[in-house]
């Protein structure tokens, strides 16, 4: 039996309460929302695990929910539209939909759709646990940082701040980026700390293992460097 949290926004009450039924049964947790805005509203309020979205809908367009929920959230979204064109379904999946069914549609479908979907954001977040620079591979939930088999000690700060760099791997980051992300934006302090961590990173990783992983560019900011 399923526990996610199922949204769904669609304003064919009659077609809203067949998913809602037969998703219950399946023992998802299942929130209905009749039009688009509400349905927005309604996603931060119950935070849900996938949402079915309807492509036509008053107060605020599918379309346009579709794409302010993908401004901060991955959340699987699956579109249900009536309307069967390729060109639809290019600009739900343009605007950030995980997956598209047009109407009418076979509810085992429907299942199969959502788990595949859910099974795909649960393999994508349990790949952003680990993290990897050529030789190097930083495990994230058990904080642990690796050269090859070699396990490389870091005290919390110089572990975020690794983290950060190759989040943003080949792009040049400024200092100022640096202390927001890793120290915070309330900050006080030496107005160095970021290149001394710096050092000290190179000291562990570079300077160890006889490689440069860590580039400087003179006036703007690091990078982490992942190609030759």
């Amino acid at each position: 039996m399923e526990n996610n949290k199922v949204l769904i926004i669609e304003d064919e009450t009659k077609l809203a309460r067949f998913i809602e039924l037969e998703l219950k049964h399946e023992g998802y947790q299942v929130f209905v929302a009749y039009d688009g805005r509400n349905g927005y509203d309604m996603f931060y309020e119950v935070e849900p695990d996938i949402v079915l979205l309807d492509l036509m809908l008053p107060q605020l367009s599918g379309l346009e929910v579709c794409r302010r929920i993908r401004k901060n959230s991955k959340t699987p979204i699956i579109m249900l539209t009536a309307k069967s064109e390729t060109m639809d379904k290019v600009v739900g999946l343009d605007n950030g939909a995980d997956d598209y069914i047009t109407k009418p549609f076979a509810i085992e479908e429907l299942f199969a759709r959502m788990r595949a979907a859910l099974r795909r954001l649960k393999n994508k977040n349990e790949e952003d646990k680990i993290l990897y620079l050529k030789n190097l591979t930083i495990d994230i939930s058990k904080r642990v940082v690796k050269f090859d088999d070699t396990e490389i000690e870091l005290t919390k700060r110089e572990f975020e701040l690794l983290v950060f760099l190759i989040q943003n791997k080949n792009i040049v980051v400024t200092r100022d980026q640096i202390l927001n992300q890793v120290w915070g934006y309330d900050y006080i302090g030496e107005t160095n700390v970021v290149d001394v961590y710096i050092r000290y990173l190179r000291t562990k990783i570079d300077d160890r293992f006889n490689v440069k992983f860590i580039h400087t560019i003179r006036g703007v900011g690091y990078f982490a460097k992942d190609d030759d």
